[in-house]
């Protein structure tokens, strides 16, 4: 059975207040404002949710309060993504419990394992769960490639539905569909290759920029749906600077900056990550405005 998920999920920021306390209030209304402004799904607690970074009951809050808030408009997926299998399995049946419509499956952090490793991780958060699953592949940020080999392996496991491809070569999405077919949706998860994911047969596009700019995310996504690709690519091709920042390693600080920028979060993050400062600072937040001084809806009203 399709999961149903399809176009824009933005992974969605978690924001601290000054103490660096987790500021529930202020994720809620990031969150509402993405639902709002038309994202067809969020994903909580992913990289940009600065998974890692937040306590085991910090991250049941956070989740539970994201259901709330959502209530049902859009799919909530959280990010699984903990130092071992038995944190993973536990988080997996807490947050089946707390509301959540599906889980973001990452490799364990840290250790990089062998691919029978891998197949048994994945398979044993599955087996403790009911929920519909999308795999994390992100070999340049966790060192491990979801292969074939891992695929196939995976094949059986009912649960796991989806593949969120974070690879930088897009003749990964073309090969898929040729081992798989339609067994494993998938999705784009790089932001500065979404567009090729998507005319390559990608559902949807998880996505880092949408934080800042969900409007044009939106659009493009439609564009690309309805076979509009002149407008999809004048879109991507005014997004392109702000969409390579997800491709760095600083791409939460850059995020949250660009957000703050756009008046829809803070930019703090906890350490060991700190906001930019310096020569990368000054390069974000021009390019940022830039971006918001020609925006693609600005832009086409001023010719017409």
């Amino acid at each position: 059975m399709s999961t149903g998920w399809h176009g824009v999920f933005p992974a969605v920021t978690t924001q601290f207040r000054e103490d660096m306390s987790v500021d529930i209030d202020d994720t809620q209304r990031v969150q509402d404002a993405l639902v709002k402004d038309g994202v067809n799904g969020l994903i909580v607690m992913g990289t940009c949710g600065e998974n890692n970074s937040l306590d085991p009951e910090e991250k049941r809050t956070i989740l539970k309060a994201a259901v709330e808030v959502v209530a049902g408009r859009v799919p909530v997926i959280t990010g699984v993504s903990e130092f071992d299998t038995r944190r993973a399995i536990a988080y997996a049946k807490d947050a089946e419990k707390l509301g959540a419509d599906g889980l973001m499956l990452l490799p364990a952090m840290v250790y990089v394992p062998k691919p029978e490793e891998l197949i048994a991780h994945f398979k044993s958060v599955a087996e403790a769960t009911s929920l519909p699953i999308m795999l994390y592949n992100n070999p340049p940020a966790y060192r491990v490639n979801i292969g074939y080999d891992v695929l196939q392996a995976l094949e059986g496991v009912a649960n796991i539905k989806a593949v969120k491809e974070s690879a930088p070569d897009p003749r990964r999405f073309t090969d898929l569909f040729n081992v798989f077919g339609d067994r494993f949706e998938l999705f784009a998860g790089l932001d500065d290759v979404a567009l090729e994911g998507l005319m390559l047969g990608a559902k949807g596009w998880v996505s880092g920029l949408t934080s800042a700019f969900p409007e044009e995310s939106v659009q493009l996504v439609a564009a690309a749906d309805r076979g509009d690709w002149e407008e999809a690519r004048r879109i991507y091709r005014w997004f392109m600077p702000l969409l390579h920042l997800d491709a760095e390693h600083d791409l939460v600080q850059s995020i949250k900056l660009a957000e703050q920028i756009m008046g829809r979060g803070s930019e703090r993050v906890r350490m060991p990550r700190m906001p930019l400062t310096g020569a990368r600072r000054a390069e974000v937040t021009a390019m940022v405005e830039k971006a918001a001084a020609t925006r693609p809806s600005l832009t086409k009203a001023r010719a017409a």
